[in-house]
């Protein structure tokens, strides 16, 4: 099968029709479109954890961690370099493959960076992939974390740059782009997505996808985060999404970055197993694994393995074991596979 080629021209009708086809044909579409650059039944896993939490000062409305909003949240100093690699080798243990750490920061000041550029240091000789969101960057700022070994830095759009000002003031969306490019620079990978359910139109939706279809680089990984509603956020009363206009937003993603790892992010509690299964089929292939993303809910690892289970998804390896644990692991999943794959039918294969 020939992989789809891979477009950064996208216009916005193009991908508001793509939104508008019949659920089972955009269905079909972006599930063909996955077979071509991804194993169906993998899954990558990651772990979020909050390194600094609370009294951000940007004023993004949908935030708890925002210090402009009183949701009872504490805030939290950064966290001491040995507790976040406890929890790094805890989220290895429980299958994860890529650590990432966030901190509710406008951006990094220079007193945090030598700590910041340590925890990836030591997270990295974990064998683990690394992830940061420390807010905007300047160019430096992101040399000197490539250079310490980051693997993928999150900066999410968040929404459509029309949209934008009805969500967050305090900073650009030009800001936004400009830290996307610094990552670039310096030869680190993009983590960028989105929350749906803020309010916003099919267009803003399909807005928000082209602008990162039509990056110079689609981003490697793709959030796509469910909008998780907190009382004392101006968000908190905000109508909810229909769950096939989230699924939608999925499978176009899927469509229009093929080789992009799209993730089911924030707002995964609040769906039922059926729901994450739709979007597994629509082209999602990655999560985090743990009870909390930074400070919302999340299902529990032994959750998600039972439902991986039944759906005979496993875990996306990496292409390389950085330790013989990591290795075994990697075997025994192998063994597990090949043990229990007579009990799996191959939706690909054509009957006889």
């Amino acid at each position: 099968m020939t992989a789809t080629a891979l477009r950064h021209d996208w216009s916005l009708e193009e991908i508001r029709n793509l939104f508008l086809l019949p659920f089972n044909d955009l269905i079909f579409k972006a599930q063909s479109v996955h077979r071509n650059y991804f194993d169906p039944n993998e899954v990558q896993v990651s772990t979020l954890l909050s390194i600094k939490t609370g009294a951000c000062p940007e004023d993004c409305k949908y935030c708890p961690q925002s210090g402009h909003y009183n949701t009872g949240l504490e805030k939290e100093k950064l966290l001491e370099i040995e507790k976040v690699i406890a929890e790094a080798k805890a989220a290895r243990e429980k299958g994860a493959s890529r650590f990432c750490m966030g901190a509710a920061w406008r951006s990094p000041s220079k007193k945090d960076m030598p700590y910041v550029v340590d925890m990836v240091r030591q997270v990295k000789s974990l064998g683990l992939e690394t992830c940061m969101t420390l807010g905007m960057l300047e160019e430096h700022q992101a040399r000197e974390l490539a250079d310490a070994g980051l693997d993928y830095y999150n900066h999410n759009l968040d929404t459509s740059e029309k949209y934008y000002n009805h969500i967050i003031t305090t900073r650009t969306y030009q800001d936004r782009l400009d830290t996307l490019e610094n990552v670039r620079k310096v030869g680190m990978k993009v983590c960028c997505g989105g929350i749906m359910g803020m309010g916003e139109d099919l267009d803003d939706r399909a807005g928000l996808l082209m602008q990162l279809a039509n990056l110079p680089h689609h981003p490697e990984s793709v959030p796509v985060n469910m909008l998780v509603k907190v009382a004392g956020t101006p968000m908190e009363n905000v109508e909810d999404l229909d769950p096939f206009d989230f699924i939608r937003t999925i499978a176009v993603a899927r469509i229009v970055m093929p080789a992009s790892h799209v993730r089911l992010s924030a707002g995964r509690e609040d769906m039922n197993e059926q729901m994450q299964s739709l979007c597994f089929l629509a082209g999602a292939n990655s999560i985090f694994y743990g009870e909390k993303l930074l400070t919302t809910a999340n299902p529990g690892a032994d959750k998600d393995r039972e439902l991986f289970r039944r759906l005979g998804i496993r875990p996306e390896q990496r292409e390389t074991e950085h330790s013989e644990e990591e290795r075994e692991a990697a075997l025994a999943q192998a063994v597990e596979t090949e043990r229990t794959r007579h009990l799996f039918y191959d939706a690909a294969r054509q009957s006889a």
